[in-house]
């Protein structure tokens, strides 16, 4: 028989908190400890109580609970989230939905979130702390360098390459070999067909820069 399956704490207890605790109930490979929110409002998500706020991290190490997960959707917070978790302890596991499809080869680091009917194709890259929401696809041979967000239903066609802390916005469209700068946001529903600087925001069909005005 098998021994009791580790404990994982998640961090957030907002609509990508439900997701994450959605993943682990699906999974089965971690039970899930518990909740902690920077200001809890409520007592449980998905059955899974709140304990409380990151007051309590040290304890819940302590406890014996050796891994957690950063449930922040937005970028900057969930790296930030991280390194408070990292910084108690905890260690941070990839974690992939049982409803998502990973190719052979592929190579996922630590703290990496691949939701629900997502797809990861052959010998693609996952830096730390990505996310790859719900129906999204990345092909064969893409780069998504750490703590980047590929949102629900957006495609990388084979070997884009999107930088360090970019968004990718839901039902986005990039073509084979583009690369997307650093901290660069691609809007819902572009359609993106020439590389993308760092820093910038592109939308449309074509993808167009926006101007400052409309960010």
């Amino acid at each position: 028989m098998g021994g009791a399956r580790p404990g994982i704490l998640v961090l957030g207890a907002g609509g990508h908190g439900k997701a994450v605790l959605d993943l682990l109930l699906a999974a089965g490979a971690f039970d899930p400890a518990g909740v902690v929110d920077a200001v809890p409002r409520v007592a449980a998500v998905l059955g899974v109580p709140v304990l409380g706020n990151e007051a309590l991290l040290p304890a819940l190490r302590a406890r014996g609970i050796a891994a957690a997960h950063p449930a922040v959707g937005d970028n900057v917070q969930r790296l930030a989230a991280a390194a408070r978790l990292g910084a108690a302890g905890f260690a941070l596991p990839a974690l992939v939905h049982p409803a998502a499809i990973l190719g052979r080869g592929a190579v996922l680091g630590d703290g990496v979130a691949v939701m629900a009917r997502a797809v990861i194709g052959p010998e693609a890259r996952l830096g730390r702390l990505v996310l790859v929401n719900t129906g999204a696809i990345v092909e064969h041979d893409c780069i998504v360098e750490d703590g980047a967000h590929i949102a629900p239903g957006a495609v990388l066609a084979g070997g884009v390459r999107v930088g360090a802390g970019a968004m990718v916005g839901a039902g986005a469209v990039i073509r084979p070999g583009i690369v997307v700068g650093a901290g660069a946001m691609v809007a819902a529903g572009t359609a993106v067909v020439a590389d993308v600087p760092a820093g910038a925001t592109v939308a449309g069909v074509p993808a167009r820069p926006l101007p400052q005005s409309a960010r």
